[in-house]
């Protein structure tokens, strides 16, 4: 991972150990399609930022319930793993917030997508990870 321009806080490398962690585990999750574990890993209501097919911006905040069942629709059914490749680059803002930018190839059931999203990570009182927005192209449509 890079760490790009200076926020006023340095993370130490266990920091970034720990949200390289997150993303690990996060991405296991998904493969798996186990959304429930995915939605144990956020903050609601979780955020989300987008944009519509129009070209206007968008954003919604989702409950638990509403975040599972996207992740359904999204993430399918299939029967194979899913998997990531990745390329993350944190902004630490303090010790307990990140923006966390991400270039990514997900293969699914032999077809590959490039991805580009962003995620802020807050620190929980138990001192875990969780993310609490995503930002991501192309999803306005749904947040409607």
């Amino acid at each position: 991972m890079t760490v790009l321009p200076d926020t006023g806080y340095t993370p130490t490398a266990d920091d970034l150990a720990s949200v390289e962690k997150w993303f690990a585990d996060y991405d296991a999750a998904s493969g798996r399609r186990d959304i429930e574990r995915m939605a144990d890993m956020a903050v609601f209501p979780l955020n989300l930022v987008s944009d519509d097919s129009a070209g206007c911006g968008a954003s919604a905040q989702w409950d638990r319930q509403q975040y599972i069942e996207t992740m359904i629709q999204v993430l399918g059914d299939g029967e194979e793993d899913i998997s990531f490749e990745s390329t993350r680059t944190p902004v630490f803002l303090s010790p307990a917030m990140v923006i966390v930018f991400s270039d990514s190839t997900m293969t699914m059931e032999g077809h590959t997508q490039q991805l580009r999203y962003a995620d802020v990570l807050i620190r929980r009182e138990d001192g875990e990870w969780a993310f609490q927005s995503m930002l991501q192209g192309g999803w306005g449509d749904r947040l409607r």
